[in-house]
């Protein structure tokens, strides 16, 4: 592909083609794992078996609605489009038999009579947890082959890159990047088109374009999605980027544990380089970029961009001091600019449509639309795209459906490890990066944990600290030792030995690690501490001085105790006990010994009359 015109004629071709009945099944890992790949497969037979030609059976990506997996779609000119859940090739064989041959939706398999949607429901399109969301760097994930270029193309692809090239200067385009207010999704939010402008301003020479694909967040999977389902916009967002600040060479680095994101990234940049738009003189218009992969091992401290940029270069990842910012001195040495999946996936659609077109979604001082990967006790779980501004009670409420089982909600965790604990008390602040901020979170990449009153919040800040101290480079002491002493306060509050001077000297040592860490590893670490000692810390003092946990989680804290009045005596409880704790004739009230028990927690399950209860 040597021209402009070969591109367009290939959208236009793909366009022309869009006619007639598609079945798209979603074969992210998601889907995979649900087993996504034998529905695919019953319907290709079954297509090929009706000699029908008319009908398209393809892959694509995380369609979105993850705890409904397998999901697949069908769309057919002049209908509505129809979402068919907990698929599997039986049923596949099924919708095949009655929906494409006989014209007849099978609605028990869509997805409002498996969500509580209402039985006349059959567009996820049309559901509650779709009607608010805004998709723009998932705009293409659940819509076409993430394996192919040609209908990446069709959806307008690689058409920002082409005016770029031919229509603008690279500081147009980093005028428009400003412009947009685009500002980073990866962490704290800096501006985009400040980042490309420092880099852009150094001497020319060698520089690099840098792609931050190591998500490690507990719970966050919304770049692994966008490069499972639209590896092209990443790659389109990153030639322009070259363009922009003077580079002809980047680097995708993505985590090892994303064998499906690499292996389409992998294509991707292949069938790139086959049509001429990676490479040498792309389009004809002497521009040069070209990209190379590179596999993390999965540390979280390579999130950091200097620990990144050294992992690239076969180090071992760990942070480098600031100044000099990689735009300055980077990778290899050399000016170097890096953003993350979600904030390239952006970058196209706003060369296209315009500055003011994303500026017009968002917040003031937050703009465009921002991806959350929404899980923990919640109805609905998976892959929302909001415009900032939402707040986090329409999030919670609508989108996903509210907390299930009639459990209250208690708290929202954002930002991962690095983030805080939001209550209920701030529900309807409006999500971006400085509300955020104000009470004590931050945005990152976009994980979104809910937890009911069934969580205990110093066990949280617990799991979260846990993670940092095993994910922590171990470079600078504040962090390498600072976040060891706060989990031992952690660990003698949660097992009952804590001291009143204790959730004190936690504290203070948070805001010691805080302070003083070299990178936003430890700076960031003691937020999931700090927030639940702000908003929760009544729960900090029952546990230390009541020898409590209200949540009935912390097993030191708490033992099984069985009801005499509702007690049937079915002995279904001592027989499930592992250690013999618990005691008692057929038909007369058990007892559970505290000496004995391990508190399993198997009796709690196994008991149907509700006679054993957690104190």
């Amino acid at each position: 592909m040597n021209s402009l015109a070969e591109l367009i004629a290939v959208r236009d071709r793909m366009k022309g083609a869009a006619a007639g009945t598609k079945i798209l099944v979603g074969l992210a890992t998601c889907g995979l794992a649900a087993g996504a790949r034998p529905v695919l497969d019953a319907f290709e037979e079954a297509v090929a078996a009706s000699g029908k030609t008319n009908v398209t059976v393809a892959q694509t990506g995380c369609i979105g609605i993850c705890q409904y997996e397998p999901v697949v779609e069908i769309t057919e000119p002049g209908k509505e489009k129809v979402t068919y859940v907990k698929m599997d090739a039986e049923k596949a064989k099924r919708v095949f038999e009655e929906h494409i041959l006989g014209g007849k939706i099978v609605a028990e398999y869509t997805i409002g009579a498996n969500s509580g949607a209402g039985a006349d429901v059959y567009s996820l399109d049309n559901t509650s947890f779709y009607k608010k969301q805004t998709r723009v760097a998932l705009r293409n994930c659940g819509v076409i082959d993430p394996e192919s270029i040609d209908e990446y193309i069709g959806t307008d692809g690689y058409q920002a890159l082409a005016k770029v090239l031919t229509e603008m200067t690279p500081q147009q385009v980093i005028d428009t990047v400003k412009a947009s207010g685009l500002r980073g999704r990866g962490g704290a939010g800096f501006p985009t088109g400040n980042k490309w402008q420092f880099a852009a301003n150094q001497p020319a020479g060698k520089k690099y374009v840098c792609c931050n694909a190591d998500e490690g967040d507990p719970g966050a999977f919304m770049d692994r999605s966008v490069l499972e389902g639209d590896p092209h916009a990443v790659i389109e967002a990153m030639a322009i980027a070259g363009y922009a600040i003077g580079s002809d060479e980047g680097y995708i680095y993505v985590r090892a544990e994303y064998p499906i994101a690499v292996k389409r990234l992998q294509i991707a940049i292949d069938q790139a380089r086959s049509y001429g738009l990676l490479g040498e003189n792309i389009l004809g218009t002497g521009f040069n970029f070209d990209l190379k992969l590179r596999l993390g091992a999965g540390a979280f401290v390579c999130g950091e961009e200097t620990a990144l940029m050294t992992s690239i270069e076969g180090k071992r990842g760990e942070p480098r001091p600031r100044p000099p910012f990689p735009a300055i001195k980077g990778l290899f040495g050399r000016p170097s600019i890096l953003n993350n999946v979600e904030t390239y996936a952006n970058v196209a659609q706003i060369i296209l449509k315009g500055a003011d077109w994303f500026a017009s979604m968002g917040t003031a001082t937050s703009k465009g639309t921002k991806v959350f990967a929404l899980g923990g006790k919640i109805k609905n779980t998976g892959l929302v795209e909001i415009p900032m501004g939402t707040t986090l009670r329409e999030i919670i409420e609508e989108i996903g459906g509210g907390i299930p089982n009639g459990k209250k909600f208690k708290a929202a965790q954002t930002g991962g490890p690095s983030g805080g604990c939001i209550p209920a008390q701030h529900l309807d602040t409006p999500i971006d990066y400085e509300n955020l901020a104000k009470i004590g979170s931050i945005m990152g990449s976009g994980g979104l944990i809910v937890m009911d009153e069934d969580n205990c919040m110093v066990d949280i800040a617990k799991f979260f600290l846990e993670f940092t101290v095993d994910e922590s480079c171990g470079k600078c002491t504040p962090c390498r030792v600072g976040t060891v002493r706060m989990l031992e306060i952690l660990n003698k509050i949660t097992s009952g030995n804590g001291e009143m001077e204790d959730i004190d000297k936690l504290e203070a040592l948070c805001n010691y690690v805080k302070s003083a860490s070299l990178c936003g590893l430890g700076q960031t670490a003691p937020n999931p501490v700090l927030s639940t000692l702000q908003y929760f810390r009544d729960e900090y003092v029952a546990h230390v001085r009541d020898k409590k946990c209200p949540a009935h989680v912390c097993k030191n804290l708490m033992q099984y105790k069985i009801l005499e009045d509702k007690c049937r005596g079915c002995t279904a409880c001592a027989r499930k006990c592992p250690v013999g704790a618990i005691s008692g004739t057929v038909k007369e009230p058990h007892h559970i010994d505290p000496e004995k028990c391990i508190k399993c927690g198997a009796c709690y399950d196994t008991c149907k009359f509700g006679a054993i209860i957690k104190e």
